[in-house]
């Protein structure tokens, strides 16, 4: 028997001894009572178990029971105090860590802001600009901006055409010359963008150190602004939180030296090569002028292929609609057809009610009068001619129902067909022509607006 003890110094339950009732021990072993148990009523009195327990197998259970609630109540004590200690120790680590983490953050700041000191000294120092450079880049960036509006107009366009249903959805002329434009658009921006980074970089080229020096500072204002953040962080602020993978390096980092002679390198930086931008801005203005052009030619040859797809679609929806006025007219008269076959049908029943009801009374005639006369082979036959009748009108009106039904098909895919028409109209003419009309000036494409 296991011999745990709770902390508490509770003593752990005893396994208890049955005795039998003659006052030995019981063995086990399962008693039977073996009297006179009179007629046999379905209970268990055969002398075997039939699914019961005996008292040995009773006590053992609740034993089992005792002696697990107080193992798992010892396990939980001890827990409880080992989780004390590690609490305890953890806190005082943390506490240590983060002091002198806090203690690293201030010295940071301290180097952060004796750089920001001298990079503001030596921007003082430094004047430069380029002013016709920088008003060709305006423009260029004007440029690429104004290329949006197009941009997304075409896309529109494309994107609303992919709304067409049915047969509609063709890859027509309009569409082709959207696709051309989308990509002279694409062409003219990488080459804007292109043309942007040219001018950038001359810029560079072109002022002194003043703008590397203001980016440097521009970093160090935000880093110490971070920092001083991060040092004045602590535990009972609020604005605070958890990021899962924050607690890494990060694969493009600079080190303390480096970070120190990327500043030293700013400030002793001197201007270099203005003489490029004169010939750089001379090839802006023949860019502009040629890009503005091209988007303004191909915007005029998808209005034009718009307007010739908006007459095909409206001369199609015409004779769509005059073959659906047909067609209704026939579905007219075949509905007044299929009624009057039904109306023919229903005449033929008082006759054939008529002619059975005689042949039916006629089966009463008594004895020999019972006779198979020449007026029992006119009401048989009669019988016979409206049942063929009534057979050939109900052909006549399946028919008449199936080619009302195929008038109907027709009808629904006609309407359709009118619906897809009226859908695609909307969409060239009322929508992307109109949406087309927003399309920016060649002034605008130039940048100079």
């Amino acid at each position: 028997m296991a011999t745990a003890t709770l902390l508490s110094r509770e003593i752990p339950p005893e396994r208890p001894v049955l005795k039998s009732e003659s006052g030995s021990i019981n063995n086990g072993m399962e008693t039977v009572y073996t009297g006179n148990t009179g007629n046999n009523m379905g209970i268990s009195t055969e002398g075997f178990r039939s699914a019961k327990y005996n008292p040995s197998e009773w006590h053992e259970s609740n034993y089992s029971k005792y002696y697990q609630s107080f193992v798992d109540r010892d396990g939980a004590e001890k827990l409880r105090h080992e989780s004390k200690r590690v609490s305890n120790e953890t806190e005082a680590t943390t506490n240590k860590t983060q002091s002198e983490v806090t203690k690293k953050l201030n010295e940071r700041v301290q180097d952060i802001h004796f750089w920001k000191f001298e990079l503001e000294r030596e921007i003082g120092d430094v004047i430069s600009e380029t002013d016709l450079l920088l008003a060709q880049k305006k423009r260029l960036e004007n440029a690429l901006r104004a290329t949006e509006v197009p941009l997304h107009i075409a896309t529109d366009n494309l994107n609303c055409r992919q709304r067409r249903q049915g047969v509609d959805l063709v890859q027509d002329d309009p569409e082709l010359s959207l696709l051309k434009e989308v990509e002279i658009i694409n062409n003219v921006q990488d080459l804007l963008q292109k043309t942007i980074g040219q001018a950038d970089a001359q810029i560079k080229q072109n002022r002194n150190a003043k703008q590397d020096l203001e980016m440097d500072w521009s970093d160090k204002k935000e880093a110490l602004e971070i920092d001083t953040k991060c040092a004045s962080l602590r535990n009972h602020h609020t604005h605070k939180q958890f990021y899962p993978g924050a607690a890494k390096f990060q694969e493009i980092q600079s080190t303390p030296e480096s970070w120190a002679q990327f500043s030293h390198d700013n400030i002793v930086r001197a201007e270099h090569e203005r003489m490029a931008s004169i010939q750089l801005r001379t090839l802006i203005d023949n860019i502009l002028e040629d890009t503005s052009r091209d988007m303004r030619e191909q915007c005029d040859a998808v209005d034009v292929a718009y307007q010739k797809r908006v007459e095909d679609m409206e001369d199609a929806k015409t004779k769509l609609e005059e073959n659906l006025h047909k067609v209704c007219d026939e579905i007219s008269s075949q509905e007044k057809n299929i009624e009057n076959l039904k109306r023919a049908i229903r005449d033929k029943e008082d006759p054939l009610k008529v002619a059975q009801t005689r042949l039916q009374n006629r089966t009463f005639r008594p004895g020999v009068d019972l006779c198979r006369d020449p007026v029992q082979y006119q009401l048989v036959g009669e019988v016979n001619e409206i049942c063929q009748s009534v057979d050939a009108l109900q052909a006549k009106l399946n028919d008449a129902v199936n080619s009302l039904k195929d008038l109907q098909d027709n009808r629904m895919s006609l309407e359709k067909e009118i619906s897809c028409k009226k859908n695609s109209l909307f969409i060239d003419r009322d929508k992307c022509m109109t949406h087309r009309t927003r399309y920016p000036t060649t002034l605008k494409l130039q940048g100079y607006q």
